[in-house]
């Protein structure tokens, strides 16, 4: 009978979550972005991400904060964000920091490294109608 270590590995799990999200709601405290958006593309989750971003945006020179942590994530948490921006974009409440991250990207990515995206065409496609 494995129930009862199939339990205790599901607990588990779910204490790693929970501590994750103290630990992601501790680094927005302390505003440290960079470390919190790169916590939140780990785990997945896109609206966080999104409330990373606005917090960022709020703060003096929002847009040069936000511009030095985009520029130091890695490609991989690039194409992430790239994905989530898209579905942000699509909602005029977000869609204001959808272009923001839009353009930082445009800006520090030459368009060879853009075209290694994966998803990139995907994306482009879904970013027209509404940019």
């Amino acid at each position: 009978d494995v129930t009862e270590i199939e339990e205790k590995e599901a607990q588990t799990k779910q204490e790693e979550q929970i501590m994750k999200e103290q630990e992601l709601s501790n680094l927005l405290h302390e505003k440290r972005y960079l470390k919190a958006l790169g916590l939140a593309i780990s785990l997945d989750r896109p609206h966080t991400v999104l409330t990373v971003v606005k917090a960022i945006l709020k703060e003096p020179d929002g847009r040069k904060h936000l511009e030095e942590n985009i520029v130091q994530l890695r490609k991989d948490q690039k194409e992430a964000v790239l994905a989530f921006l898209v579905t942000w974009n699509t909602n005029s409440r977000n869609c204001h920091e959808a272009q923001a991250v839009m353009e930082t990207l445009l800006r520090h990515e030459a368009p060879d490294s853009l075209l290694q995206f994966s998803g990139i065409k995907s994306a482009v496609e879904s970013l027209l109608p509404y940019t």
